[in-house]
């Protein structure tokens, strides 16, 4: 029940960030493995949109 409350948090964050939450899903999981342990909040759904907007562009396919 914990990994499940915690899987529906992130796909609801994403959402409330305006990311779809496959492809925020999808680019958390290719990156994990080679991300640094110490800078883990990089990869939250609030950063991933703020980045995407930063640089001009849709951080994984921001929703409609």
């Amino acid at each position: 029940g914990e990994r499940a409350a915690a899987m529906y948090s992130l796909i609801v964050s994403a959402k409330l960030n305006g990311i779809d939450p496959q492809a925020y899903l999808r680019e958390v999981l290719t990156r994990i493995a080679d991300h640094p342990i110490n800078r883990i909040d990089e990869l939250l759904p609030w950063n991933i949109a703020r980045r995407g907007e930063e640089q001009g562009r849709t951080a994984c396919a921001m929703a409609a």
